[in-house]
This record gives C-alpha cells, structure tokens and sequence, in this order.
C-alpha cells in the first residue's frame, strides 16, 4: 500500500460475523455500523473483535450472523466516558471488506502490523507459572495530528527485551489481535465480567531515529 496512514498501522482479519450490524454515528451523511467478527485460534480459543464499517463498503452485500467475512483496516482507539471514567476503547476500522466462503482456507485470519512508539513506560511481570510477560502501550500517528493507543503484549524473549525499552523509542511489531475476558471488582463489591483487547507480538525491531531518517533520504 502507498498511503503513509496504512502503512503504519494495517489489520488483516477473517471470520464469522458474530452479532447484527448495530448503527453507530454518521459523518458527513455517511453512516457507520458495529459488529463483532469471531476467529478462532489454532488452539481453538476464539477471538471476538470489534469492527466498524461504512454503510459504503456494505451495500447490496446483505452481511448477517453467521457470514464469513475478509477485513483490511486499521485498529484505532478512542476515549469513552463510562460512569464518569475515563476509557480508551478499541476497534477495527474497515477499509475494504469482502464476502467469503466458510470453507475457505485462510492461511493466517489474525494479522497486525504496527509502527510506533513507546508512550508509557513497559511493565514487565512474571505469571505464577514462571512466564514473562511485559505490557506495552503504542502510540501510532495518523493524519490530522491523531494517534492511536495501542495495548500490547510481549511474551518471553520479546517481553525480556521489551521490559528494557524506553518511552519515545521507536518500533515496528507484527502479531495478531486478542480478546480476553477478566472481570473487575469495585468498591461496592459488585463483580462486572470485561473484556479487553490487546495486540499479542509475534516479531518486533527497534529502530532509531538515525536510521529512520536515513531510510527516508536513500
């Protein structure tokens, strides 16, 4: 793709529609719906992702529960107030979708490339059974002096590495969009089952602003 935007921040899913398309907002007369695309895992855990699409991109196509659909876009994020909180939510913004068949076979329905930058410093842990994990939050810009605020996890080796990493620094990282269910308890005891997404990294470089400009120059 030539356009800086995608090129910076690219989704590649496919699945099953899960839910009836739900309306959403309008900009400028063009109306936007919700729904949530289901993908199973290799482990057969299923992933279930926000999408939002344009009424464009769907019309004489008839989308309903149970279709299998391809998605190219962009994961974005956006601040909601929930109960007077302050919330970054996450979904996928359709550029192109298409029709397909359930028995298709879909060699990878689960891609996310990213470039980006360190906003908040990593966190690294380990799980009672001994595996590293370090949390990220990526910053990717886009056009209109916009951002997205990418959660991100790193596993292993990669959430070693990334434990060290420092706010600014710059990143490329290719994985795939997860949903994870938890629940959270408040105050009042009252116990609300969540769910969260986040981008699982499978590969990743750090760049440095050197050979970035040296890049652009050649």
């Amino acid at each position: 793709m030539g356009n800086n935007e995608m090129d910076t921040n690219k989704v590649i899913i496919a699945g099953k529609i899960k839910n009836e398309l739900e309306f959403s907002h309008s900009i400028y007369g063009e109306a936007f719906y919700n729904t949530y695309i289901e993908i199973s895992r290799l482990s057969d855990i299923k992933d279930v992702l926000p999408i939002s699409v344009s009424e464009r991109l769907i019309q004489g196509k008839k989308l309903k529960v149970g279709d299998y659909v391809s998605v190219e876009g962009q994961l974005r994020s956006y601040n909601k107030m929930i109960n007077g909180n302050n919330k970054l939510v996450l979904l996928i913004f359709v550029k192109e979708l298409e029709l397909i068949s359930s028995r298709e076979e879909i060699e990878n329905p689960n891609q996310i490339y990213l470039d980006g930058f360190i906003c908040k410093s990593p966190s690294y842990r380990t799980t009672p059974f001994g595996r590293e994990i370090t949390d990220l939050l990526v910053a990717v810009n886009r056009p209109y002096n916009k951002s997205d605020y990418i959660p991100c996890i790193a596993w292993g080796r990669n959430a070693r590495f990334c434990g060290n990493l420092k706010i600014g620094q710059h990143l490329n990282l290719w994985g795939r969009i997860q949903s994870r269910e938890y629940q959270k308890k408040y105050p009042t005891g009252e116990i609300v089952n969540k769910v969260a997404y986040e981008v699982s990294i499978s590969k990743m470089e750090l760049l440095n602003e050197k050979e970035v400009q040296d890049q652009e120059t050649v």
